[in-house]
């Protein structure tokens, strides 16, 4: 089923076209007022302007070239040249059925399909998941599971720090702690683990020295040292797919694909570089200078991709990325949800990934930055005492502020149907928090904020999905093959809310912003509850009543399959 925005665009721009003005954009916006319909188009403007004609002339021509039969019950021009649309009650009601009788709710693929893989989380496997990964993490599993909803071919991208120097260093300390026979305890706590190791390398030349010889032999690829390392990666991807569980996340050890499966390729990139007439040395490293960015003194900023003593960096190991996903993956589109500071890397990254060939142009590469989750003070999120805080200790937290509000509203409940309660409310409310701010702005993170069952929170949200369950509970005789019929004013603005959805689903892939979605659900739920208060649904009677628990079901559907795309679970009961 089209889509309810791309109907109306198609029909204004034909109009448009029709009236003389092929190249002008409808322009089609959600009306700010009831009173002024329901979309409006606001394109006629900008081409009377381009045309330096009468605006409201031009939008009479175009209404009379607009054939919105069946559509819309009225269609008026407002002010300069508005042209405001009024969807026709029954159209709507068809909308309703055509959701409710399909398993995606009425949204049809997105065109084109594409293959996109999405990179999120991307923990350094040197240290457990922190509060600096949740971002990333839950983002990034929104994107992935509308894009693959929307019938895109997803590919999930795990891209883990498992490389580098310091690998060494763990690896070292690994073979320390398979001596005293204390590896398991040790690596029980990867942090403690690290902390450890990192005493050992600054209090101990020997061990340092030790630790450097690791790390020739790991990139050289020692058998041996190679299996202390494969060890050290297994543990500590364990460790991150318990958080993934306990966050439900869909991210597998079968995504992974960290920095080392890139090691081979490094040398090729630069020699492949280096053929191209890219590569300049520099201070005896091998760098790429982009005219395109400059540095403080207006010069062409370099971008290092082999250090002065043969090693490599991460924008190497990047570069190998993209060329592996194009070349063996076929991607078309690869967004990377990281840390906005790094905007500058990646805009680098895929300069240079132009000019190489390594991406050609048809292949989209997309940053999807985000900011930073703050305290209360205002200071990046961090324990009382100033340290890091680890990802499964605020989730473990989550859940148990949860548990204390579920015991304080419903005592009487058994302690496992509390404990089930608060998992999910309590992840989700530390989800949905997230997810329904603007990803580019930094946010407070607030314990009574995020789970509070008023306002744009996921409590309210599973409220509202749990108060449509519990009315189901009372209906002996619902008819899924019922007419709907929207005679009243709330009925109408919900189900048009509720036929919205493909739309909000399109921008979500199209753009990367998952609080698109959390504003829709949040609509949605707010104008459930007016329709609930307005128009009584049980009380009712007959086909008023049939229609009533129609758009019920399909307000519960929508809830339901939006926030499980967001990665949140719903309840039948709170």
């Amino acid at each position: 089923m089209t889509s309810l925005q791309t109907l109306l665009n198609d029909r204004v721009c034909a109009a448009l076209t029709a009236a003389g003005c092929p190249e002008a954009s409808a322009s089609l916006q959600l009306a700010s007022r009831p009173e002024f319909g329901d979309y409006q188009a606001n394109g006629v403007m900008a081409a009377a302007k381009a045309r330096k004609t009468n605006p409201r002339a031009l939008a009479e021509t175009v209404l009379s070239h607009l054939d919105l039969a069946g559509i819309a019950s009225k269609v008026e021009i407002a002010g300069p040249g508005f042209i405001n649309i009024h969807l026709d009650p029954a159209f709507v009601a068809t909308r309703v059925h055509a959701a409710l009788a399909d398993a995606k709710l009425g949204v049809a693929p997105q065109t084109p399909q594409q293959k996109v893989m999405v990179e999120y989380s991307s923990p350094n496997l040197a240290k457990e998941m922190h509060v600096g990964h949740l971002r990333s993490t839950i983002i990034g599993d929104a994107l992935v599971r509308v894009l693959a909803f929307l019938g895109h071919e997803t590919v999930r991208g795990n891209h883990v720090g498992d490389w580098g120097t310091q690998f060494g260093m763990l690896t070292a300390y690994l073979v320390e702690t398979q001596q005293t026979g204390q590896t398991d305890v040790a690596l029980n706590d990867l942090e403690g683990f690290y902390r450890q190791a990192k005493i050992r390398f600054d209090e101990s030349e020997d061990f340092a020295n030790r630790a450097r010889d690791y790390v020739v032999k790991l990139q050289g690829g020692d058998a041996e040292i190679r299996q202390l390392w494969a060890q050290f990666v297994a543990v500590s991807l364990t460790h991150c797919e318990a958080v993934y569980r306990k966050l439900g996340v869909s991210l597998t050890r079968d995504d992974v694909r960290g920095e080392s499966a890139y090691n081979a390729d490094l040398p090729v990139i630069v020699s492949t570089l280096r053929d191209q007439g890219l590569l300049t040395t520099s201070e005896g490293a091998q760098v790429v200078f982009l005219p395109e960015f400059k540095n403080q003194e207006g010069e062409p900023m370099g971008v290092i991709v082999q250090k002065k003593d043969g090693g490599f960096l991460y924008t190497t190991t990047d570069l190998g990325a993209v060329r592996y996903r194009h070349t063996t993956l076929g991607l078309d589109r690869v967004l990377y949800v990281v840390d906005a500071r790094q905007s500058l890397h990646f805009a680098q990254l895929f300069t240079i990934c132009r000019l190489a060939g390594f991406a050609p142009t048809p292949m989209q590469l997309e940053h999807i930055g985000f900011g930073t989750m703050m305290g209360e003070d205002g200071k990046p999120f961090k324990t009382r005492t100033g340290g890091t805080v680890k990802l499964v200790d605020l989730l473990d937290e989550a859940e148990e502020r949860a548990f204390a509000l579920v015991n304080e509203k419903n005592p009487t409940l058994s302690d496992a149907d509390k404990r089930q309660i608060a998992q999910v409310v309590g992840i989700g409310a530390v989800k949905y928090a997230d997810l329904s701010k603007n990803r580019n702005s930094d946010y407070v993170f607030n314990w009574d904020q995020m789970l509070a069952f008023e306002g744009n929170t996921a409590p309210y949200l599973q409220y509202a999905y749990a108060r449509v369950a519990g009315l189901f509970r009372k209906v002996d005789n619902y008819d899924a093959t019922a007419a709907v019929v929207l005679t009243e004013p709330a009925e109408k603005a919900l189900a048009v809310a509720l036929a919205q959805l493909a739309d909000v689903l399109h921008s979500v892939a199209r753009e990367g912003y998952p609080h698109y979605l959390c504003q829709y659900l949040y609509h949605v739920a707010t104008l459930f509850m007016r329709f609930y208060e307005a128009c009584p649904v049980l009380k009712s009677k007959g086909s008023v009543r049939a229609s009533r628990l129609q758009l019920a079901k399909l307000t519960a559907n929508t809830l339901k399959t939006g926030l499980d795309l967001l990665g949140i679970g719903v309840l039948e009961a709170i």
